[in-house]
């Protein structure tokens, strides 16, 4: 396999979006949410964010060369790798954002409190990638006695709801740039058709949608007022330690625990995804290298962890093998480092490549049902429904919060409100709580029960008990502006997962085979 074909180009487009996209709320919570300084940002933040994604795209890149190899192919794609939006966000506002707060509270200037507002970031970064280091050497198992359902219909419900729906509501905001775009992003993918004189599909979508995007002025945004400048990657060592003599380390563990166990099972589930596809990397090396490009993240500056993305299938079927990874390293290597990030999202609206994303979560979605036995397909569906829930609960926080309402100050009027039109808010929030961890445990529990090992469906339902015991799922806690994961029993919920898992246990006493056709 070479090292370059031309549909990495079409992966890169797509992959090289998502990245964006990522980058550029990192620098819009950044400066308008945290106040971080412009020299923060560009002089430290983003060249950590450079030195993380290089090593692992990088690294990846050599594993597919490695995997084609060894089995003498040539269709293997590499593991698709970035930012993790999920933890991106949580580490901004639960841990950034309430150190800010703290400080200034305390009479700290706005460029103290940031700056100890980053060195928080630091130490909740690192230590995510050192529990994703860690749980690489018993994640295998894991994953073997997980059915391969729960791993892929726990992905597919969270590509439908985080990566499409969003950029479906605003493809039809945006009619013009993203119907057109979206259009020729089905014709050629789920079509099968190519453009004459070998145009790769993704580059001319974009290209028409940027023509569009300008033509229409639709997304385009303010042009930057930064100068290009290069910032080489230094360490931050010291403000590492610092950080962590700061005690910031066991006063946010709340946040970093679950995040970090949900990056290691959202790696895993997008492992399961390759090697549904038909590239079967080894689970141990792929964490390692995910939790030390995290890690490096930390030591450079970064307070953001990466990690395997959801999309492989996607960018598979695009063509993309192992050189869309090594230009998207390289492109955001140079993107960080040189300071440019203002001017290219200026350049290339997101509106021009949204369509890409939208095919890549229909593409994991469809994964989850072709690449699972037939009889399966409930425990798929089952497994959809905590992510687009939780997808939904999220929409709500977002209205709460644009309407300017203090949700700790009014939370049972509104939890009232909400039920009085069959809305019911709380238990949407308690769904979207380790809502990964939910789906992958109720759709195993769902294949169990369809091939009649109702005692292992009740394990996996005291799986769930234990979880919600210790306030990993289900658990959450009241803020002025949004529910956040709290680490204390959610016990109706580990007594509900208890008696769920007792009935099924009790099912070989109380229930007979229903007969065939019933």
């Amino acid at each position: 396999m070479r090292w370059f074909v031309r549909g990495d180009i079409d992966g890169f487009f797509g992959l090289a979006l998502d990245n964006l996209v990522q980058l550029l709320l990192i620098d819009t919570l950044c400066r308008n949410v945290l106040g971080f300084s412009s020299q923060l940002l560009y002089g430290q933040v983003l060249p950590g964010v450079a030195v993380s994604l290089l090593v692992g795209n990088l690294f990846y890149s050599w594993q597919a060369i490695r995997l084609a190899r060894r089995t003498n192919r040539t269709d293997v794609c590499a593991q698709p790798y970035g930012i993790n939006t999920v933890s991106l966000i949580a580490y901004v506002f639960l841990v950034m954002l309430p150190v800010k707060s703290d400080a200034i509270t305390a009479g700290q200037s706005p460029d103290a409190a940031a700056r100890l507002a980053w060195q928080a970031g630091l130490a909740a970064c690192f230590a995510c990638g050192l529990i994703e280091f860690v749980g690489a050497f018993f994640a295998e198992r894991i994953r073997k006695a997980t059915p391969r359902a729960a791993l892929l219909s726990t992905l597919a419900g969270i590509a439908l709801g985080f990566i499409a729906l969003g950029f479906v509501f605003r493809t039809f905001a945006h009619p013009i740039v993203g119907l057109t775009t979206f259009g020729i992003v089905l014709l050629v993918y789920f079509g099968k058709v190519k453009f004459r004189l070998g145009l790769p599909g993704g580059l001319v979508a974009v290209a028409v949608g940027t023509a569009l995007a300008w033509a229409t002025h639709t997304g385009i945004t303010p042009a930057p007022t930064e100068k290009i400048a290069f910032h080489a990657p230094l360490p931050v060592a010291a403000d590492l330690v610092d950080a962590f003599r700061a005690g910031y380390l066991l006063r946010y563990l709340s946040v970093i625990i679950p995040m970090g166990i949900f990056t290691l099972v959202g790696s895993l589930q997008n492992i399961e995804a390759a090697e549904a596809a038909g590239d079967s990397y080894p689970t141990a090396p792929s964490l390692v290298a995910n939790g030390l490009g995290t890690m490096a993240a930390a030591m450079f500056g970064s307070c953001f962890p990466t990690t395997i993305y959801i999309g492989h299938p996607g960018w598979k079927a695009m063509g993309a093998r192992a050189g869309y990874s090594i230009l998207n390293g390289i492109f955001f290597t140079i993107v960080c480092l040189a300071g440019v990030l203002g001017h290219i999202a200026h350049a290339i609206p997101i509106d021009a490549g949204m369509a890409i994303v939208i095919w890549i979560g229909l593409v994991i979605t469809a994964q989850a049902f072709q690449a699972c036995p037939k009889e399966h397909a409930p425990a798929v569906v089952v497994g959809l429904v905590p992510g687009v829930g939780a997808w939904g609960a999220l929409m709500a926080k977002e209205a709460l919060r644009a309407s300017g309402t203090n949700v700790l100050e009014s939370k049972d009027k509104l939890v009232a409100a909400f039920e009085q039109m069959s809305n019911w808010l709380h238990g949407g929030f308690a769904l979207e709580q380790g809502a990964i961890l939910t789906a992958m445990i109720l759709s195993a529990a769902t294949v169990c029960l369809i091939e009649r090992r109702s005692v292992h469906a009740g394990l996996w339902c005291f799986a769930g008990a234990v979880l919600s015991a210790v306030g990993i799922v289900h658990s959450f806690a009241w803020t002025p502006a949004d529910t956040v994961v709290s680490l204390s029993p959610a016990w109706p919920w580990t007594i509900g997962y208890t008696i769920m898992g007792g009935v099924f246990i009790l099912a070989k006493w109380i229930t007979v085979p229903a007969k065939d056709g019933h």
